[in-house]
């Protein structure tokens, strides 16, 4: 393992522990809510680094389309991975977090319609890759559909600002951020951070097995021309 693939990891578990001692000790419950606050600790930085990852997918699809690299699909495909890992891990918690709060393990507000619709889009997006089984063919194709579904994304963050719904405000991401106890904020902080580092490891990692799969490009062979063939004169008798 590389040296920086252990630090990050070591760093991302020093504040995954940092952030838990923060999260179910230190903060103190919701003065509504309760103890299911707590659960913003991950629903929070889940959905964090899903909108982290799938920059990344935009980013990196566009750079493929430009440069038609395929270590710029490897990088979408990597991040594109954990980022719908991430997005099913925020509907998960939403989910459990809105039992208690709502009521309700699902409602139909627009924040969850939207999330959920993003997450469908990038399965999508990683299904649209076994289509064809000309690699470069897939990683077009991944490449458009990572570039035209983060659309989504934005429509996700602003959707309780746009729209009535259940959903709280953004907590911090906001134009107008509500007041946070410091040390729910601090704790919220930690997490996010011990979440983003989490994610660039697991994208390192991943993508030294991607690399590893596609296997060195082979070499073009280089054929040397034919020499002229020479023929000798006829002697004359």
């Amino acid at each position: 393992m590389h040296s920086t693939d252990r630090l990050l990891g070591a760093a991302a578990a020093g504040s995954f522990a940092v952030a838990a001692v923060l999260g179910l000790v230190v903060a103190p419950p919701d003065g509504v809510q309760g103890q299911a606050q707590r659960l913003m600790y991950v629903h929070v930085p889940a959905a964090w680094l899903a909108y982290l990852c799938f920059a990344v997918v935009l980013v990196c699809s566009v750079a493929y389309l430009v440069r038609r690299d395929l270590h710029w699909d490897r990088r979408a495909q990597a991040a594109a991975e954990l980022g719908v890992g991430m997005t099913a891990l925020a509907i998960a918690m939403g989910s459990l977090w809105g039992r208690p709060v709502w009521g309700a393990w699902w409602v139909w507000d627009p924040r969850l319609v939207t999330t959920a619709v993003l997450l469908l889009v990038y399965l999508g997006y990683l299904s649209v890759r076994g289509l064809s089984d000309d690699r470069a063919a897939g990683a077009r194709r991944a490449a458009a559909v990572g570039i035209i579904g983060f659309v989504d994304v934005p429509v996700v963050h602003f959707s309780v600002v746009w729209w009535r719904t259940l959903h709280q405000p953004p907590t911090v991401l906001s134009p107008d951020p509500a007041p946070m106890d410091p040390r729910m904020a601090a704790a919220l902080f930690v997490a996010v951070l011990a979440f983003t580092l989490a994610g660039a490891w697991v994208v390192r990692r991943r993508l030294q097995m991607l690399a590893a799969d596609d296997g060195p490009v082979p070499a073009v062979p280089v054929v040397a021309p034919a020499e002229p063939l020479v023929v000798a004169p006829r002697s004359r008798a």
